[in-house]
């Protein structure tokens, strides 16, 4: 018995072509109408094989949706719908194969004579660096099409390898995936390629930066930026319509992003110009041994008339790591992408698998202090025994040093930390350390780090001297950037917690962390105890004529400055709040900083 099948038309449109006539003996999966609607055409095609019957249309006819079309009269043949073979479509393989091509001349494998330039300097490729911050399949690359704005002076064929991507690889990426509770770790990455045009920043180049950097602040992505370059590019002749260059947004947006999505910039090789104002107005700077960065290039220096200058002799790492420009230094490119997948860690919220968490013998804080008070020691060994093992990330090392600043892990939660150093300058503040300490207190403030205080300092850094270095204008901002902390600030004197300097490394008091507590061996006082001495009592000790008997007096009054100030006996007074044993110290800061262990 012979059934129909009528054939309807799916959609509004017109006919182009009626590809069967009436009788017409036709096979399953044959064309039979095809219609366009909006420059977009649809084919009809016979789900059975049989006879045609009526056709309802003619050429150029208006279809509506579900008007009969053709009918067939099934044979009986095959009245099931048979599974379609693919049918190769030579333009689609072409483009495919084309676009295959065409993303293979950004790679290394392509690009040998640049990729083995680098490798005789010991440098990695940007792809390989790349590869270092996240693997391939969590990388959604951004504009690896672009070529540099010179097609009117280059061949293109040339511009698509030799400037690949335009000089930087953008993207979204995972950093960290698998090791944070945050589910959350895409990164905005921007990795400048130094083998295409010295890492210049072109009219595409800038584009692309822009682009990442919108992202970033949209989806509020952390962003990890490779900085190495020689700064703007005079040669994209292209762009017709633009004289200065000054209207690039780049720097703008990637300041903006300060306080908003945490920034960390790495720099290695030649870093001049615009390539060094990226990098230095990153949250955290880290580069390489083999770094030279600089506001200009040799080229700038010299166009400037201010003399010829080999580039090796602009900001190398080891003046730049002692100035404050680079905040972690590390050997080669490899490690600069550890460190910055681990400073990362700290603005990703805590770590995912608290089980694996280790930590030191808190009994040996108990004897970590030596006997005499006027010895010093090393308090990076109180910071690693509290801290997780091999959690501590030190920021601005040798610079500012008689404070140390820098993150640790607390069972597995990120902590800011400032530590004085007694190793330098006695632990006393000065210019330096107390910008540094201010920044860094700013920048916890910025992304909701609680902060822990190692206090052991006599004050503020004195003399004539250090006024000339505008010590009132640049210490008094840690008073600032302490009274706007609402992080949790908790406050751990193992020492010396005297005049100014300790009142600001505190927050500005004793009263403004959340918590405040000593060691048995803190004390206090308004200033150093033996200053306190030779000013307070200056007459009687002036009135001593006897040298032995004034020292015995001076000593005698010192003890009696130091009973008066000891941890116990202002924590009497309520002036701090606890005095513990310094085993129970860990302890104590998970408590105080309500970390669930």
């Amino acid at each position: 018995m012979t059934s129909t099948h009528t054939y309807c038309a799916p959609n509004i449109g017109a006919v182009v072509a009626v590809l069967v006539s009436p009788n017409e003996q036709v096979d399953t999966n044959q064309p039979l109408v095809i219609i366009e609607a909006m420059k977009m055409q649809t084919t009809l095609c016979a789900e059975v094989s049989g006879k045609v019957g009526q056709v309802y249309v003619s050429l150029d006819d208006e279809c509506f949706v579900g008007m009969p079309l053709v009918d067939i009269h099934a044979d009986g043949v095959s009245e099931t719908k048979p599974k379609k073979v693919p049918v190769t479509q030579n333009t689609n393989q072409t483009l495919l194969h084309e676009l295959r091509v065409r993303a293979a001349l950004t790679l290394d494998e392509q690009r040998v004579e640049q990729h083995q330039k680098r490798q005789l300097k010991g440098y990695l490729s940007a792809r390989e660096n790349l590869q270092n911050l996240c693997s391939e399949d969590s990388f959604m690359e951004y504009g690896q099409m672009a070529v540099a704005a010179q097609r009117l002076r280059r061949d293109y064929d040339e511009l698509k390898t030799a400037t690949a991507a335009d000089g930087v690889i953008t993207g979204v990426g995972q950093i960290n995936q698998g090791l944070v509770a945050e589910q959350n770790t895409q990164t905005a990455i921007v990795i400048n390629d130094y083998s295409v045009l010295a890492g210049t920043q072109g009219y595409f180049h800038h584009l692309k930066l822009d682009r990442i950097l919108a992202i970033a602040a949209a989806k509020k992505f952390p962003v990890v930026m490779f900085t190495e370059g020689g700064g703007g590019r005079p040669g994209d002749t292209d762009i017709t319509t633009v004289n200065s260059g000054l209207q690039c947004q780049s720097f703008a947006t990637w300041a903006s992003l300060q306080g908003k999505v945490p920034r960390i910039s790495v720099a290695n090789g030649y870093c001049f110009a615009g390539n060094a104002a990226l990098f230095g107005a990153a949250d955290i700077t880290i580069a390489t041994q083999s770094s030279w960065i600089g506001m200009a290039g040799p080229a700038m220096i010299e166009g400037g008339g201010l003399g010829v200058v080999k580039p090796t002799d602009i900001g190398p790492s080891d003046k730049q790591v002692k100035n404050g420009v680079i905040d972690i230094l590390v050997e080669n490119e490899q490690q600069a992408a550890e460190m910055a997948k681990k400073c990362l860690l700290y603005f990703q919220g805590p770590l995912v698998d608290e089980q694996q968490i280790t930590f030191a013998d808190q009994e040996t804080l108990n004897q970590v202090l030596p006997e005499d008070r006027r010895f010093v020691y090393d308090v990076k060994e109180i910071i690693h025994t509290l801290a997780d093992t091999d959690s501590f990330t030190e920021i601005k090392a040798l610079f500012g040093a008689s404070i140390i600043t820098g993150f640790i892990h607390l069972q597995g939660h990120p902590v800011g930390v400032l530590a004085s150093n007694c190793k330098v300058l006695g632990g006393a503040i000065d210019v330096e350390a107390g910008e540094k300490s201010s920044q860094f207190m700013q920048l916890c403030q910025q992304f909701s780090i609680p902060v822990v205080v190692l206090c052991d300092t006599p004050g503020f850094m004195v003399g004539p001297e250090h006024e000339d270095r505008g010590a009132v204008r640049r210490l008094s901002q840690l008073f600032v950037a302490g009274s706007q902390l609402t992080v949790p600030l908790v406050a751990v004197v193992l020492r010396k917690c005297y005049g100014l300097g300790a009142q600001a490394l505190l927050g500005g008091n004793t009263s403004q962390p959340s918590y405040t507590i000593a060691w048995p061996t803190g004390e206090f006082g308004a200033m150093g105890l033996e200053g306190a001495v030779k000013l307070g009592f200056k007459k009687e000790l002036a009135a001593e004529q006897d040298l032995t008997a004034r020292k015995a007096l001076y000593e005698q009054l010192l003890a009696a400055q130091y009973q008066k100030g000891q941890a116990q006996e202002v924590a009497s007074v309520l002036e701090i709040d606890a005095v513990i044993e310094p085993a129970n110290t860990r302890q104590t800061l998970l408590l105080a900083l309500n970390i669930v262990q």
